[in-house]
């Protein structure tokens, strides 16, 4: 199989633009009395969210989101928006030297930061568990191994809160594949003195496909079945998967490059009997 074919490990997590929306999920619980202050926020969100989601420009959405925060206060979904886009800045960066991997860290650790702030700010907002998880396994690979597999700790925990809050989080679902994909990297007698035994491709590819049962439109979820069908040889199905992705409408810059991997995986399949 041409070696283009391959798991995804971390790389599966991001770019996280467009995978849940701010625009359906941003409501603010508590609106400012000002009335003008209210509609500056709102506006900071809009340019914001259009800013992240159409033009992939996470550096500038950040600094609208903010200084909404700075207007609004705490608000448990300006602080997660906050994370995603230190999440998606630290994904764009070259990590080749010491220094650049450095610089991505400490992106990573805002995030972390952020997300950590949005789930004290509302406990029962799914979403910041979410977030919190993907900065933890951000995190985990600069890390050494028992402090890494206890960071994996921390992510199924925020995961399994995550989709008790709201079993219909589809980036929750998502995230958790690609959790379990990242635990199975290690040998299971390694990881289950540990208490890591979780992880399992199985595990993975069921919460994949509940990612697209949940969202079918997403490119990076039907690649991500796709992919493990691949590897399972299950061609009929990965086919399936890979030929609706290019009429799929991309949601983000990234899409665009994720329908041409698809199109490249589906040229190397096997041909149909």
């Amino acid at each position: 199989m041409n070696t283009r074919i391959r798991r995804f490990a971390w790389s599966i997590f991001l770019p996280l633009a467009s995978l849940f929306s701010p625009v359906a999920a941003l409501q603010l619980p508590n609106p400012p009395a000002d009335s003008a202050q209210e509609s500056q926020v709102n506006t900071l969100l809009a340019q914001a969210n259009y800013l992240a989601q159409t033009e992939n420009d996470s550096r500038k959405a950040l600094a609208l989101y903010s200084e909404a925060l700075s207007l609004e206060g705490p608000n448990s979904e300006i602080l997660w928006l906050i994370s995603r886009s230190y999440l998606d800045i630290g994904s764009q960066m070259p990590a080749s030297t010491d220094e650049e991997k450095a610089v991505q860290l400490s992106m990573y650790e805002k995030a972390l930061e952020f997300a950590s702030r949005s789930v004290d700010a509302n406990p029962g907002n799914s979403i910041s568990y979410t977030f919190r998880a993907m900065a933890l396994s951000h995190i985990a690979p600069y890390k050494g191994f028992w402090e890494s597999m206890s960071l994996m700790k921390d992510v199924r925990s925020d995961l399994e809160k995550s989709l008790e809050l709201d079993a219909s989080n589809h980036l929750a679902h998502f995230v958790y594949g690609g959790a379990h994909l990242k635990v199975i990297e290690k040998p299971w007698l390694i990881r289950w003195p540990l208490g890591m035994g979780w992880g399992s491709r199985e595990e993975a590819l069921s919460h994949f496909i509940e990612a697209v049962n949940l969202r079918w439109d997403v490119v990076k979820y039907r690649l991500a079945c796709a992919n493990l069908h691949v590897e399972e040889e299950n061609f009929d199905l990965a086919r399936a998967h890979l030929t609706l992705i290019p009429y799929l409408d991309p949601q983000n810059r990234g899409d665009v490059v994720l329908r041409s991997k698809a199109l490249e995986i589906l040229k190397d399949l096997p041909d149909e009997n």
